[in-house]
């Protein structure tokens, strides 16, 4: 049986939830694991290009031109120099004008997936099958998030465990839905991630019980804490499993990442 390609989109249109350093050090640890991944990165910013030490100069092509179909996703792609197996199709500058670009074409919402579909049949032809694509959507519910969810047969959710953490939850929610209903009936919030967790106040505590509450068992039950090697990390052009695999935010995004592979989605042909 030909090996399943996992697509998940890590999505949260609040800015500063974790979403991208929870991308990229699940990215690092399922590809130290022995799996090929592939990050997108979908954001303008370009933090995740930037974390896993790939060029994304104006200029150096990326998701921008596959989404005005200027190249495909092969042309484009680029290794990450610390992790063997974890590649990633990076982000520019011009990706902030993409959304205006899109409004016109025919299919918009579906550029990404289209390109995506082709590339993974492309690399299992090669013998060389994806195991993940992970996807960072910028912090808003525009078209190129919407591209991210009509791509992903599943999303990440990660949530800060702070005082405004469900608010604004509800509208994501009900995008996914409504991208379910209209545009993609196979995407499922398959897993949600606690991140920003200081074990020292009980707001934090609080916070991850009401969303276990909410949630269920599609809440991870491994906790991201504040962790200042994590937010260090990108500015040597790291993940933090690659710059201090032993702290404690390398350890618990591996413990994360094991939890989210051990995780089969109703999605998915079993």
């Amino acid at each position: 049986m030909a090996r399943m390609t996992r697509v998940i989109t890590v999505a949260n249109q609040k800015g500063g939830v974790g979403k991208t350093t929870s991308t990229v050090n699940i990215a690092g640890a399922l590809a130290q694991g022995g799996a090929r991944v592939v990050v997108i990165d979908m954001d303008p910013q370009g933090n995740a290009s930037t974390a896993v030490g790939v060029d994304h100069r104006e200029g150096v092509p990326g998701i921008y031109e596959v989404l005005i179909g200027d190249a495909a996703l092969s042309d484009v792609e680029q290794p990450c120099p610390d992790i063997p197996g974890l590649t990633c199709i990076p982000a520019t500058i011009d990706l902030a004008g993409a959304e205006i670009e899109l409004v016109s074409q025919v299919a918009r919402e579906y550029r990404l997936a289209r390109a995506l579909e082709t590339f993974i049949a492309e690399a299992a032809a090669d013998g060389q099958p994806i195991d993940y694509v992970l996807l960072d959507c910028p912090p808003s519910l525009g078209l190129l998030t919407l591209n991210g969810l009509v791509a992903a047969r599943e999303v990440l959710l990660p949530i800060q465990c702070e005082y405004y953490a469900l608010e604004g939850l509800s509208q994501l929610l009900r995008t996914i839905e409504m991208v379910r209903t209209h545009l993609n009936p196979q995407l499922e919030v398959s897993a949600i991630l606690l991140t920003m967790y200081d074990g020292r106040t009980r707001l934090a505590a609080q916070v991850a019980e009401e969303v276990r509450t909410h949630f269920g068992e599609r809440v991870l039950s491994t906790v991201i804490p504040r962790n200042v090697r994590v937010s260090e990390a990108p500015s040597y052009a790291q993940t933090v499993v690659t710059y201090d695999p032993s702290s404690p935010g390398a350890l618990t995004y591996r413990q994360a990442a094991a939890e989210l592979a051990a995780i089969h989605p109703q999605s998915y042909p079993q």
